[in-house]
């Protein structure tokens, strides 16, 4: 339940003067009920180490559902790699620094609206695939530009996805049923998360610059890289503004705070951006009206985790941040501090802090009544109530989960192949 050790949130991330919506927050129907269509809500657990996703019921009990290979091609890709010699370099890269001594190969994922198949961002084999959910066969695939797939974000009519080719600082936007890339555009070093507004008509970029390097004290930072936010039209794709959180940093008094942006949810009525930033224990609150910084949470820090900052993983002292469907409460994942906690967004009071080990990420259950956590040090993932902010359960998944998303599949889908 309750963690004993102390803790803090995940960092600072930044915002924009122009009306944008975060990713839409879901409060559906309970776990197991049809939903339209003849089909039933489910999370999707990306295991990035595994090569699987994990499905499991999407409130209540959490109980799985089934299990998706992601890599089925994995034998035709390792011939292409192994046949090019720039290829194989960058995939020993992504092994040996993200991916931390593995390969990564289930970063993000997004069901398609009909149920039927779930779309997958692969960073080792730098693609976009579409698997289909009754046969476990690939549908599609789409070859990122450059050498590394990362964050997706889907429309919020589920026809397009949106996904980050880390080393080529573009943006991908694909039509989630057949592949065929609609548009694309250019961002800044190292794009990672991406959102589109509530409405459909923009998309939020952020760029987090290089966080494999070593020089990580504050004196240094300026080494990282152009890091920004990037907002376009999500119909023609083109430039509609560019945030520079450097400066509204430093309006705040923060100029030895980074500026890279990593996970973001908006304010209901979009009005607020939180935010996290990298090495930071803790958020931000950005307004949109005023283009400011308006307040800063600092939550507790573990006293077990070292204060060597080469030792966090990809500069992420925390890293996952969602928001419940009230707009009352956020929940943080404490990554390198191991902890997750629910706080009040008004007061900005945290709760108890809930003993998890490497969360790094953070979603909201079907029902909207729970916080879902993945702990990839433990390969799990716990859900924590909003409410009480006490862990509710824990359900055990594959090796190093971390992206979780809402999604639908057919009522009585158990697995490809029945299962």
């Amino acid at each position: 339940m309750a963690a004993s050790r102390t803790r803090h949130l995940c960092s600072v991330t930044a915002a924009l003067a122009l009306t944008v919506a975060g990713p839409a927050t879901a409060a559906s129907a309970a776990a197991g009920s049809a939903a339209p269509g003849g089909l039933r809500e489910v999370l999707f657990v990306g295991n990035n180490w595994d090569g699987t996703a994990d499905v499991i019921e999407s409130s209540g009990d959490f109980a799985k559902v089934g299990r998706i290979d992601v890599v089925p091609d994995k034998d035709a890709r390792m011939a292409e790699i192994n046949a090019d010699p720039i290829k194989w370099i960058y995939f020993q890269a992504i092994r040996n620094s993200v991916g931390e001594g593995h390969d990564q190969f289930a970063d993000d994922m997004y069901a398609t609206p009909d149920g039927r198949s779930v779309v997958v961002s692969r960073p080792s084999f730098a693609d976009v695939v579409s698997i289909d959910l009754a046969s476990g066969r690939v549908n599609w695939r789409f070859p990122v530009s450059g050498y590394r797939a990362d964050h997706m974000a889907v429309s919020p009519d589920g026809t397009r996805v949106a996904v980050s080719a880390s080393t080529a600082n573009t943006v991908h936007v694909l039509d989630i049923g057949t592949g065929r890339q609609l548009g694309s555009f250019a961002t800044g070093d190292k794009p990672h998360e991406n959102i589109f507004t509530k409405d459909g008509k923009y998309i939020w970029n952020m760029s987090i610059g290089d966080v494999n390097t070593a020089l990580d004290d504050p004196g240094w930072d300026w080494t990282k890289g152009d890091r920004r936010i990037t907002v376009v039209d999500a119909t023609t794709y083109k430039q509609v503004k560019v945030i520079d959180m450097r400066q509204r940093l430093d309006a705040f008094g923060l100029r030895n705070f980074s500026d890279a942006v990593r996970p973001a949810v908006f304010s209901a009525d979009e009005s607020k951006l939180y935010f996290q930033v990298s090495f930071f224990n803790g958020f931000l609150e950005y307004d949109l009206a005023t283009d400011k910084i308006t307040r800063m949470k600092t939550l507790p820090k573990n006293p077990a985790t070292s204060e060597d900052r080469t030792t966090w993983v990809n500069d992420s002292r925390h890293h996952g941040i969602s928001m419940n469907p009230e707009g009352t409460k956020l929940c943080v994942a404490g990554t390198m501090d191991d902890y997750a906690t629910v706080v009040d967004r008004a007061s900005l009071q945290e709760g108890p802090l809930v003993s998890t080990s490497k969360p790094y990420w953070a979603t909201v259950s079907g029902d909207g009544r729970d916080c879902i956590v993945s702990e990839s040090g433990a390969d799990q993932v716990t859900a924590i109530d909003f409410a009480t902010g006490r862990k509710v359960t824990s359900v055990p998944v594959g090796d190093h989960p971390q992206r979780v998303r809402l999604g639908r599949v057919p009522a009585d889908w158990t697995g490809p192949n029945g299962g």
